[in-house]
């Protein structure tokens, strides 16, 4: 999920109850809740992002760990800068341990629930998870975590955050009902018109509207693309095919570092190709995302 949604979850489980159990209760909430994202920092640096981001910081290592740290860091601050107003609790080990992990594994739990995904067992494993239930950008979230969130500070009381998260709850608990259940369905509807089930089937979650998903589908030597709604009588809708190249140029260009290591993180790698004085132009690009997260492209001599 995106920072904001993070924050807001951190937030919000810190005015239900827990920002005051310790002495940077807040601060701690929301930044266990975003803490797994310091691997933006790849971006610093000439490593390809999508080699490292969701992997190390966000694997099972990492979520035991850095709650750890985090807390380590605050109650170092603590003894180096004392504080003067007496009011309120002091800094608590135990509990900025125990915020660290409900921060840390909220930010997790939310990557996990989109069609990015999440490398869950790194270092030990570079398998992706992928939840395919939320957008990674949900506005609905949004609101229902930033409304408890401001309801609660405005009014000083607990129990609008409170409602929030049970509601933001509920809401991610049909989402995650929704995307198994119109997943079955296309899969049944699939294996009735072509027999055997495809090698890949996504029915992921699309921005703002959750009563519809789009589907893409490995069938072998092309993908299908799709959009399956809760309010239509089929199960497919707009079907579109998308030919699996395997040109000469194409497989030159799978072998090129750049793209071998987009391979790793594809989901539906797709290639396009088109013809440019003495070489190819091979045009990489995911279908979950296509130009929403860019393309690659390269020139390979002829």
């Amino acid at each position: 999920m995106d920072n904001l949604c993070h924050t807001l979850a951190g937030a919000a489980i810190g005015e239900a109850g827990l920002k005051g159990r310790t002495r940077f209760g807040n601060p701690a909430l929301m930044i266990a809740a975003n803490l797994p994202d310091i691997d933006v920092l790849v971006f610093l640096t000439g490593v390809p992002a999508v080699s490292f981001r969701r992997g190390w910081t966000h694997g099972v290592l990492a979520q035991a760990l850095l709650p750890l740290a985090l807390a380590a860091s605050l109650l170092a601050w603590d003894r180096w800068r004392p504080r003067r107003d007496l009011a309120g609790p002091p800094a608590r080990a135990g509990m900025l341990i125990a915020i660290g992990y409900i921060g840390v594994l909220s930010h997790v739990l939310l990557d996990y629930l989109n069609n990015y995904g999440v490398r869950l067992l790194m270092p030990f494993s570079s398998r992706w998870f992928y939840g395919d239930t939320l957008f990674i950008v949900d506005i609905w979230l949004w609101l229902i975590l930033g409304a408890g969130v401001y309801w609660s500070r405005r009014l000083g009381r607990r129990t609008d955050a409170r409602r929030a998260l049970v509601v933001a709850s509920i809401y991610v608990l049909l989402m995650f009902g929704s995307a198994r259940a119109s997943r079955q369905i296309v899969l049944d509807e699939w294996m009735v018109d072509h027999g055997p089930p495809p090698r890949v089937l996504m029915v992921g979650p699309l921005p703002v509207t959750p009563l519809s998903r789009v589907v893409i589908v490995d069938a072998g030597d092309h993908y299908e693309t799709s959009r399956f709604s809760w309010l239509s009588p089929h199960a497919r809708s707009g079907a579109e095919r998308w030919p699996k190249r395997t040109d000469r140029a194409v497989q030159a260009a799978r072998e090129l570092p750049a793209i071998r290591t987009l391979l790793g993180w594809s989901r539906f790698p797709y290639f396009d190709l088109e013809r440019e004085g003495s070489a190819d132009r091979v045009t990489f690009t995911d279908l979950r995302f296509g130009r929403l997260v860019g393309e690659t492209t390269v020139l390979v001599p002829r």
